[in-house]
């Protein structure tokens, strides 16, 4: 699944057609794609992993999904685009294997900017403040919530929790106030870093932990396990991450 970092590079290779008037739309979406015929594209904008073509009165949100994909200004061979618009000159928006829907809301009412690890507007203390009214969720669900952490996925989850070394299956509400806050200072810092990699074509050589089998610290092997509410796998060391628990209470 693109993870944040991913779509706001979409967003950037695609920002050049805001402004642009829709001359064709289609694609084998169940959405009524003429509605965007004729309408000009104001703005190209992102929150997490769902990429926003905002249009006078209402929205399209894509999302990719776990194998989703795009092409600009081309189309993918043996593909059958799920939504497709053109605009003057040749130029194209292809999306592939996609989530398409109309929002009709203004998207300022649907989206909170500040939950976006990407954003200019992301506010590290109200994240905090969300982890800390789920005390007995696990680090592991935690840091994939879109609510708490827009545009977190299992690559940045399994990295981050290896940096700050903790053990996935830690809860939140046991983290010392520190780690909390490295926890969500990292994950901001890490979805840049990997928007770095990403746009550098080295972002697999960065990974310590995701897909990895030995600890590149401890030189013994990771642990590969599907955890918490998600379900997602997760890479992680049983010596150097450390399992915060709350403390046993006796009735």
């Amino acid at each position: 699944m693109p993870e944040g970092p991913s779509i706001q590079i979409l967003r950037e290779q695609a920002a050049g057609f805001a402004g642009k008037v829709v001359r064709r739309a289609g694609g084998n979406s169940r959405i009524d794609t003429a509605r965007m015929v004729g309408r000009r594209l104001v703005a190209v904008r992102s929150w997490g992993k769902h990429f926003l073509l905002e249009f006078e009165g209402f929205a399209v949100r894509i999302h990719l999904l776990m194998f989703g994909s795009y092409r600009i200004n081309e189309g993918k061979e043996g593909a059958s685009p799920r939504l497709s618009l053109g605009f003057a000159g040749g130029k194209e928006l292809n999306f592939y294997t996609c989530s398409v829907r109309y929002i009709e809301e203004p998207l300022d009412t649907v989206y909170d900017w500040s939950a976006d690890v990407l954003s200019d507007a992301w506010d590290a203390a109200a994240a905090r403040k969300k982890l800390r009214a789920v005390p007995d969720t696990l680090v592991c669900d935690a840091l994939l919530d879109q609510t708490v952490f827009s545009g977190v996925g299992n690559i940045i989850k399994n990295e981050v929790l290896f940096r700050i070394r903790v053990h996935p299956l830690s809860t939140v509400g046991a983290l010392p106030a520190p780690k909390l806050r490295e926890l969500v200072a990292q994950a901001r810092q890490y979805s840049f870093d990997f928007l770095a990699w990403k746009k550098a074509f080295v972002l697999k050589q960065h990974w310590l932990a995701h897909t990895k089998t030995i600890c590149p610290r401890c030189d013994i092997p990771f642990v590969k396990a599907h955890l918490g509410k998600t379900h997602r796998r997760s890479f992680f060391c049983e010596n150097c991450q450390q399992r915060y628990e709350a403390p046993f209470e006796l009735s």
